[in-house]
């Protein structure tokens, strides 16, 4: 991408909600960071911009934005067809996958259809992992829970000997278990049940706003920010 025109100097005001750890939390001075707060960050920097990262109740964001309270929601929310009709998006920087865990010693690189046959699985019960599970994976045995502790829950007690579900949430339990589970298989990315992705949201009235945006995102791809900022948040990582 070629570098936008800089155009005349404006505050940018990100916004962000403050509780939802590793992407965007309230950190130990109480002042937000996260994958998405640091990356947004980085984008201002990248463009000599002056922002502020303003933290909002998780269900005002949108509305935040769309009644310009704020230029950019710095959410980690999934990109869906409703959020695309009310806003523009930024490329995408991060798609949640989901995830199937099993105790370390169980844990194989290739984890398919036969290997999984008649298998008790743990999922949280409503959820689109249960749903995927439901339609494309009808020959396993779900082991429907309340919550992902209930499922790990399932697991640890060998009720269940997997437990499918969000890649990030799984990979904190992982770094929370001491080794006692792992990751099995590969990271399952089918967007009509796991969103098509997080990206920057802007309203649409500002077009020169997402150019300069997808320009910093493609920079700090490639001086090696990007990364930088992945391992940091990301210890054990969904992928």
């Amino acid at each position: 991408l070629d570098r936008p025109e800089p155009g005349p100097p404006r505050v940018v005001r990100f916004l962000a909600d403050d509780d939802y750890p590793p992407f965007h939390f309230a950190g130990p001075d109480g002042a937000l960071t996260g994958f998405s707060v640091e990356l947004a960050r980085a984008v201002c920097e990248k463009l000599a911009w002056t922002c502020t990262i303003q933290p909002r109740r998780f269900d005002t964001l949108t509305d935040s934005l769309a009644e310009g309270r704020g230029d950019v929601l710095a959410a980690a929310m999934n990109l869906t067809p409703p959020l695309r009709e009310r806003f523009a998006a930024s490329h995408l920087y991060f798609r949640a996958p989901a995830r199937f865990i099993t105790t370390r010693g169980s844990a194989r690189a290739v984890l398919d259809g036969t290997v999984l046959q008649g298998r008790r699985v743990a999922v949280v019960s409503g959820t689109a992992h249960q749903a995927f599970l439901e339609q494309l994976m009808p020959f396993v045995q779900r082991r429907e829970s309340a919550n992902l502790n209930a499922a790990v829950a399932a697991l640890r007690s060998g009720e269940a000997e997997y437990v499918f579900g969000d890649g990030v949430a799984l990979s904190l339990a992982l770094a929370g278990s001491g080794g006692e589970f792992a990751f099995s298989g590969g990271p399952y990315l089918e967007s009509r049940y796991f969103g098509e992705g997080v990206a920057f949201l802007l309203r649409k009235d500002d077009p020169a706003l997402k150019r300069a945006i997808d320009y910093a995102l493609q920079g700090l791809w490639d001086d090696g920010t990007y990364a930088r900022l992945y391992l940091r948040f990301f210890p054990v990582s969904p992928y």
